[in-house]
C-alpha cells in the first residue's frame, strides 16, 4: 500500500510538472515570435476553448450540436456590440458575452433536451442556420452593420502593461483557456461529471436514481454554448470584425470535426483538434491561393478522411494506445 501511495503520489508531481512546464513555454512564446506566427497561435487557443465547450457537450454528455457556431457568432456580436456602441472595455464585453451565451445555451437546451439525438441534432443545424439571417435582417442593420457586418477599432493595452495588443491578446486567450480547462476538469472529474456520464450512458437508470436529466442536460448545454461564446469574442477581438458569413454552416462542422480529430472525451484532445483546425485552414488559404477556390474542399475532404482511418479514436486516442500518450489533462 506504501508502495501504490508513493507511486500515485509521483505521478501527480510529475504531472503537476508537466503541466506548468507546458504553461511557462506557452507564456514566453509573445516574447519570441513574431506578429503573424502570434495571430496564428491565439487562433489556435481560441479553437481550442470553442473544441473544450463542444466537447463537453458531444463526448461528456452524448449531446449532438450541429450548429454550435451560432453561440460563436453570438458571442463575437455581443463583444462587437459591446465595445462599438457602448464604448465598453474588452475585458468586460468578453465577461458579458460568456453569460449571455450561457443563459442563451441553457434556453434552448431546456426543451431540446427531451428531443431524440436525432431531432436535437436538426434543431441545433437550424439554429446555426437561422442565427447568421438574423444579424443581417434590416431591423439590426444599424446595430449590426448587416450583411458587409461590422468593425471593432483595435484599443490600448489595458492597465498600461507593457506588452503589445498581439501579445496581451495571446496571453488573455492563454489565460482564460487555462481557466476554463481547469473549470472543465473540475466539473467533469466531480460529481457533476459522474450524473453526466450516468445520463450519456443510460439516462433512463440515471433519472431512477434522482437525477434531474434535463436539469443537467440544459446546464452542460449553458456551459459548452459559453465556452463556444468566449471562444467567438476573443475571435471577434483577434481578427477586429464580424460579420455573417464567418459563422456559417461550415464553422460549425469544422468545430465537429475538430473534437472527432482531437479525441471525443477528451479534454487534451481539445488542443489537438485546434492544432489541426489551424493548421487544415492554412492548408486550404494556400490551395485556393495556388490552385483556386474550387479544390479547397476536395483538399480538405480529402485530408480529412485520411485523418479519420488513420485515427478512428482522435490523436488523444492514438496516443493513448501506443503508449506515447502524453499526459498533461
Amino acid at each position: 500500500m506504501k508502495l501504490a501511495a508513493r507511486l500515485a503520489l509521483r505521478r501527480e508531481a510529475s504531472l503537476v510538472a508537466t503541466r506548468l512546464a507546458l504553461l511557462a513555454l506557452a507564456g514566453g512564446v509573445p516574447f519570441v515570435a513574431g506578429d503573424f506566427q502570434l495571430f496564428q497561435l491565439t487562433n489556435v487557443l481560441i479553437f481550442a476553448i470553442a473544441l473544450l465547450g463542444l466537447n463537453i457537450l458531444v463526448g461528456y454528455s452524448g449531446q449532438i450540436s450541429l450548429g454550435h457556431g451560432a453561440f460563436y457568432a453570438l458571442g463575437g456580436y455581443c463583444t462587437a456590440l459591446l465595445v462599438t456602441h457602448f464604448a465598453l472595455s474588452q475585458l468586460l464585453a468578453l465577461l458579458a458575452a460568456g453569460i449571455a451565451c450561457y443563459a442563451a445555451g441553457f434556453l434552448f437546451g431546456l426543451p431540446a433536451a427531451r428531443l431524440p439525438a436525432v431531432h436535437l441534432a436538426m434543431a441545433t443545424l437550424a439554429l446555426g442556420a437561422v442565427l447568421p439571417n438574423v444579424v443581417k435582417h434590416k431591423a439590426l442593420e444599424r446595430w449590426t452593420g448587416g450583411s458587409s457586418g461590422m468593425a471593432l477599432e483595435r484599443r490600448e493595452v489595458p492597465f498600461d502593461l507593457p506588452f503589445s495588443f498581439d501579445q496581451w491578446l495571446y496571453l488573455l486567450t492563454l489565460a482564460v483557456l487555462v481557466l476554463l480547462l481547469a473549470l472543465a476538469a473540475n466539473l467533469l472529474h466531480g460529481r457533476i461529471g459522474r450524473a453526466v456520464r450516468a445520463i450519456r450512458d443510460h439516462a433512463p437508470a440515471a433519472q431512477a436514481f434522482g437525477i434531474d436529466t434535463t436539469l443537467y442536460k440544459s446546464a452542460v448545454f449553458g456551459i459548452s454554448a459559453m465556452y463556444a461564446g468566449v471562444a467567438g469574442a476573443l475571435s471577434a477581438l483577434s481578427i477586429q470584425y464580424v460579420a455573417p458569413g464567418i459563422y456559417g454552416a461550415f464553422l460549425s462542422f469544422s468545430l465537429l470535426v475538430g473534437i472527432a480529430v482531437g479525441g471525443i472525451g477528451s479534454l487534451s484532445g481539445a488542443l489537438y483538434g485546434a492544432f489541426f483546425l489551424q493548421g487544415i485552414q492554412m492548408l486550404s488559404g494556400a490551395t485556393a491561393h495556388s490552385l483556386g477556390t474550387a479544390h479547397v474542399y476536395t483538399i480538405y475532404g480529402a485530408v480529412l478522411l485520411l485523418v479519420v482511418y488513420a485515427m478512428p479514436c482522435g490523436i488523444a486516442g492514438l496516443l493513448h494506445r501506443r503508449g506515447t500518450y502524453f499526459r498533461w489533462y
